[in-house]
């Protein structure tokens, strides 16, 4: 990311211009956002990623059906805009509450007053705002936005932020936390072999406790399930930049191998990112359904599939990027013993 704040405001005036200039010309407003759906994620086996298809929706604002997604659009791109022109560096969860409110408006036909909010959960607002990404091609980050960021680190390695010096050896139990960017971050030195990437907190911290990255000289890292984009921009960078091996470890189970999936090929949501994001030679280390038995692992530590967990097994089998025979085996091999 290299444009300026500048830069990025030119780019969303001139988007929200083209929205302006047609209600000027008495022309109907029409939004032509790239789709981020299943249907519009393609996979690209040369680049061993996810990437965002050709398809389109049209937000029409005359289309009832369109017209409260057109005009959270509208609403979500003031904020940031506004947000920008003063020069301020909102979190998501900001621009939510911002923009929260009740409209109100009296419907003659059915001869009733209509109260709707402008959103309700912060999912709606968080999409909008992905949805502004990918039509203006400005990245949330490059707007100034930022989210709270689940990931930590652990191990050789310093860091310089804000002119401080971090050394993410020297922190007793705890972790370095990673910022909302981490491309702010500058990497001073790393004297690890290679990145071990941690599903589960609880298994981070105990390997943390335990000394596991100074046994190894390695580096420790979690976003406590499904990453962040903060966190999957950190390995990216450690794999891209310092030739780093990077490996994932999940729960044996469906949604532990998506979480892999996501470090090392992108996300549906986020398709569009993959090239910042995903982590193409990311190797997988468990837990699979083969260890399960190749281990001997005790009973107790055993769990039986919900069926949540089968269905979501099958959806897995369908993703193009889960067709290799090494899934298929470990999916079907799950799907049969039903344990996790």
């Amino acid at each position: 990311m290299v444009k300026s704040r500048d830069e990025v405001l030119k780019v969303l005036e001139d988007w929200g211009n083209s929205v302006a200039n047609a209600v000027l010309n008495n022309e109907e407003p029409i939004l032509e956002i790239p789709a981020r759906t299943l249907s519009n994620t393609i996979w690209d086996p040369k680049k061993k990623m996810l990437v965002l298809g050709p398809e389109k929706v049209r937000r029409r604002f005359l289309d009832l059906k369109e017209s409260k997604r057109f005009m959270q659009t509208m609403l979500m791109f003031k904020l940031i805009v506004q947000a920008i022109r003063e020069g301020v560096y909102p979190t998501i969860r900001d621009l939510y509450y911002n923009g929260k409110h009740t409209m109100e408006f009296k419907a003659d036909v059915i001869n009733r007053v209509i109260r709707e909010n402008t959103w309700d959960e912060q999912s709606e607002s968080n999409a909008v705002i992905e949805d502004i990404e990918v039509a203006t091609g400005i990245l949330r980050e490059e707007m100034g936005l930022s989210a709270d960021v689940k990931g930590k680190v652990v191990g050789p390695i310093i860091v310089r932020s804000k002119g401080f010096e971090i050394d993410a050896t020297k922190l007793g139990d705890t972790a370095l936390s990673l910022p909302p960017n981490p491309d702010d971050l500058d990497i001073v030195k790393v004297e690890a072999n290679y990145v071990l990437v941690i599903e589960k907190d609880a298994i981070f911290q105990r390997l943390n406790r335990e000394g596991f990255w100074n046994k190894e000289s390695c580096l420790l890292i979690t976003a406590k399930g499904m990453p962040d984009r903060a966190t999957r921009r950190f390995v990216r960078r450690l794999n891209e930049e310092y030739n780093l091996p990077i490996y994932v470890l999940t729960d044996g189970d469906p949604y532990g191998w998506y979480i892999y999936s996501v470090y090392k090929s992108g996300s549906i949501k986020l398709s569009y990112e993959s090239d910042r994001l995903a982590t193409p030679e990311a190797k997988f280390v468990g837990v699979t359904a083969t260890d399960i038995r190749g281990y001997k692992i005790s009973d107790e530590y055993v769990i039986k599939a919900t069926d949540r967990d089968l269905k979501r097994a099958q959806e897995l089998l369908r993703y193009p990027w889960f067709q290799s025979d090494h899934w298929k085996r470990e999916i079907e091999l799950f799907l049969r013993t039903k344990k996790k």
